[in-house]
């Protein structure tokens, strides 16, 4: 890769010296208003995902930036998908999400961005909504469930949606969510951040690849969550089985580079080296970025996640020259994020 050979020609002719010259770019932090909150209250749906929702307010968010170091924060709606069976409800509900979004970001600038969400799992609803965040709120992208009650990304419904963002060049998050069907005794042992996520954002992203959904629209670029949670592991697979499953019609030949080259991942979940090494297994190192997931953990164990995967980063000789990559570089050029040094 290119930029492998530029960055490693850098290193050799400065062994040893590597500067974070840039604040991170935090890619994965969640924006949880009050009224959303009271909307899940009223469905009873508080512990949908399995675990309470956190409190979240601007100030604070920004407090933990600065105490953190981090730069810009791009925020994005958590789970659960907003909708019960009432279009107009969901409906209202992401457009006061996606309208606050928006003041955050006016409100401090060079501090946020915004991801807008979509009221899915109604298509029309969903398009009219990312035509609006992105035409006139100005959203820097979108935040896609893994699946809305059941619909899941790669989904031939979904296909209109996608010609729309891939129209505007869209940057799409994607979220893990609640599985659809979701085996409940499973679930009340291990709460759904422990595997089913992981597992669920794998499913997902694979059923986009079945149906080679960023090589028909390639102007998306999208971000995988959590490290890629299993597609390092599951991708090899897939490779190695594809011909004969495309030798007996069960599936169909499915274009690895193109697909691949547009899939970009966030590094929240304490990654160790190793993780970061499976995942430059299935991607160059211009497409990872840096996420927290605040505000899910206390914010010193976020601190201190930050501060340890910069320590990962430093202590590998072959992950050092990649680490202003991994924490500004990528996200800046990414979203468009313009920074001033630190020094």
């Amino acid at each position: 890769m290119e930029m492998k050979r530029i960055i490693a020609c850098i290193a050799a002719l400065v062994p040893g010296v590597m500067l974070y010259a840039q604040k991170p770019v935090d890619v994965h932090a969640h924006i949880i208003l009050p009224e959303y909150k009271e909307m899940l209250r009223r469905h009873g749906a508080e512990l949908e995902e399995t675990f309470p929702l956190p409190g979240w307010d601007t100030e604070r968010h920004a407090a933990f930036m600065d105490s953190a170091g981090i730069g810009c924060a791009v925020l994005t709606m958590p789970a659960p998908q907003p909708y019960y069976g009432n279009v107009e409800e969901s409906a209202a509900c992401i457009r006061w999400i996606n309208e606050v979004s928006a003041k955050v970001k006016a409100g401090h600038p060079g501090r946020f961005r915004f991801c807008a969400s979509l009221p899915l799992p109604d298509v029309d609803a969903a398009v009219s909504e990312a035509v609006y965040a992105l035409d006139t709120l100005g959203a820097d992208g979108i935040k896609l469930a893994t699946n809305s009650r059941g619909q899941y990304l790669g989904d031939e419904a979904l296909d209109p949606l996608m010609e729309v963002l891939n129209e505007r060049y869209a940057v799409v998050i994607i979220h893990p969510h609640r599985p659809s069907p979701c085996h409940e005794g499973i679930v009340r042992t291990t709460p759904l951040a422990m595997y089913e996520y992981p597992a669920e954002t794998t499913r997902a992203v694979v059923n986009m690849l079945a149906r080679n959904v960023l090589v028909r629209y390639p102007s998306l670029k999208v971000v995988v969550p959590h490290c890629g949670s299993f597609l390092p592991l599951a991708i090899p697979r897939m490779k190695s089985i594809l011909l004969a499953m495309t030798a007996n019609g069960s599936m169909q030949p499915i274009d690895w580079e193109g697909n691949l080259s547009r899939l970009y991942y966030d590094l929240a979940g304490n990654p160790t080296a190793e993780v970061i090494r499976a995942l430059l297994a299935v991607t160059s190192p211009e497409h990872i970025l840096y996420g927290s997931d605040y505000p899910y953990l206390p914010e010193s164990v976020l601190r201190n996640n930050l501060n340890r995967l910069k320590e990962t980063l430093a202590a590998d000789g072959e992950l050092a020259w990649y680490a202003d990559l991994f924490l500004w570089g990528n996200a800046s050029r990414l979203f468009g994020i313009k920074q001033e040094n630190n020094f």
